[in-house]
């Protein structure tokens, strides 16, 4: 029963359930070194041994991630990565995240997975939603994906082999009800992007989760970010988080 909601759920995302999914991932142009003490609670998703996608530590158990980046079958989360070199979470650093992953509804590109076992590592702060997000607000995104780019800022695929990618962006939008997405706001600044492999990351503010990187368009730096706005799902991701 959770497989087929999984898959009517990526059909309502406009997702095909094969190889072509990974290319609506995102990756970070314009960004700079994440700093050794920030963002530890980030994840790398893996499918069939692929990097897809980003996604949070929102407690010892779960992760926060866009829904289009669960894709069936094989799919595993790298815990610790950042900083480099962090030998304190050896034995948190590979995890499979099939144990049990949770869904809010189609159309809805937001979805919560569990870990087998917990991990020590710190998680992110959930948001104050009794101070919203406002236009203006700069928010910092992360990733891992390439920094890359070709002729007409086409969008280099693969991963960053070096450190985690972060990105500080002005919010543009708010309060906006995406009809393949969900509730997002949006997020631009000029000369900076996420791209290719970066969905999924979170969008942090006061060292509070209040997004999940979603999507944008094919080519780098033209539309703004659209980031699901977690105080609009946080009902939902408190029953889960109490009720595990």
């Amino acid at each position: 029963m959770a497989l087929l909601k999984l898959l009517l759920l990526l059909l309502g995302l406009g997702v095909a359930v094969n190889s072509d999914s990974v290319s609506l991932q995102k990756r970070i142009i314009g960004g700079h070194d994440c700093l050794d003490n920030e963002r530890q609670y980030h994840v790398v998703l893996y499918s069939s041994g692929n990097f897809i996608c980003g996604g949070s530590l929102i407690s010892d158990r779960w992760i926060l991630t866009a829904a289009h980046c669960v894709i069936p079958g094989g799919l595993t989360a790298r815990l610790g990565e950042h900083p480099p070199n962090n030998n304190q979470n050896l034995n948190n650093n590979q995890h499979s995240v099939l144990d049990r992953f949770e869904i809010f509804g189609p159309n809805h590109d937001i979805v919560m997975v569990r870990l087998q076992t917990p991990t020590t590592i710190r998680p992110v702060q959930l948001p104050n939603c009794q101070n919203r997000l406002r236009i203006g607000d700069t928010v910092q995104l992360a990733g891992y994906a390439s920094t890359r780019t070709g002729p007409n800022n086409v969008r280099i695929p693969g991963r960053n082999p070096g450190r985690l990618q972060c990105v500080d962006m002005d919010v543009t939008a708010i309060n906006v009800n995406h009809p393949r997405r969900g509730h997002i706001f949006t997020v631009q600044s000029p000369g900076k992007d996420v791209c290719k492999g970066d969905s999924g990351g979170g969008v942090v503010r006061n060292n509070m989760i209040y997004g999940v990187i979603s999507g944008i368009g094919v080519n780098v730096c033209q539309l703004p970010v659209r980031v699901m706005d977690v105080c609009a799902y946080l009902t939902w991701i408190n029953q889960l988080l109490n009720h595990p």
